[in-house]
């Protein structure tokens, strides 16, 4: 049964949840203030599978929690925003949350998120314990170890959340080549994008951030409009690449 813990003040939304989600396999625990749903989740550490975080908390509000739990533990967070608030949406990203989900929403359209997070974060894990022969891709200055789940640009590592993990993987992998925004969504997320959905775009933007824009002379990661996103794969030596 998997764990999750509900820091969100509104008590008849926590009641809803934990009906909709005991007869789904979940174990909901609730907090209905962000300073003591921060204490839980830390003395907790390890016991929770998922963290859903509103931001709208009285006190410590849902930024401040998310940022004092991403520098202590790596515990999957979706944030809940207020439904017409794309910057919350962004700054909950680029902060570290895994995923956002607007409100009000339909219990059921939590419980899939929940599932595309938590399938998502035990096949990292089962591919790191698991793999016999952990598998090293590199391209230009980077190197992922997808055992270890370690990244590391000119040798020195990077520290990535899960879900910038996943979204670099499938670009090396395809180095070179157009991703698309929604293969992206449903490879790394287990979602389909929703209209107007910026997610994506916003991890691959915290991503070239932790990686540098360039390498070299040449933009790392390419928006290509109206098809994705491509990874450059420059040749064993730089100055002999020429951008098509």
């Amino acid at each position: 049964m998997s764990r999750i813990l509900v820091i969100d003040d509104d008590t008849e939304l926590c009641e809803l949840l934990a009906d909709y989600l005991k007869p789904e396999g979940f174990q909901l625990t609730s907090v209905h203030d962000g300073e003591q749903g921060l204490q839980r989740a830390i003395s907790e550490a390890g016991g929770y599978d998922l963290i859903v975080l509103d931001i709208m908390l009285p006190g410590m509000n849902g930024f401040e929690v998310l940022q004092r739990l991403r520098s202590q533990m790596d515990t999957p967070v979706l944030m809940l925003t207020a439904r017409d608030e794309d910057v919350d949406r962004i700054v909950g990203l680029e902060m570290g949350a895994d995923d956002y989900l607007p409100k009000p929403f339909n219990p059921r359209e939590l419980i899939a998120r929940a599932r595309a997070i938590l399938r998502r974060t035990r096949a990292g894990q089962e591919r790191g314990v698991f793999a016999s022969r952990p598998e090293t891709i590199s391209v230009g200055d980077i190197e992922m170890d997808t055992g270890s789940r370690i990244v590391r640009r000119s040798g020195e590592r990077v520290e990535l959340t899960s879900v910038e993990f996943g979204f670099l993987e499938m670009l090396l992998r395809s180095a070179g080549h157009v991703v698309t925004r929604e293969q992206l969504a449903e490879g790394v997320l287990g979602r389909s994008l929703a209209a107007f959905d910026r997610s994506v775009d916003v991890h691959l933007s915290s991503l070239r951030k932790k990686l540098g824009h360039r390498f070299g002379e040449f933009e790392r990661i390419k928006t290509v409009r109206g098809a994705g996103y491509v990874y450059t794969n420059p040749p064993r030596s730089e100055k002999d690449w020429v951008p098509q």
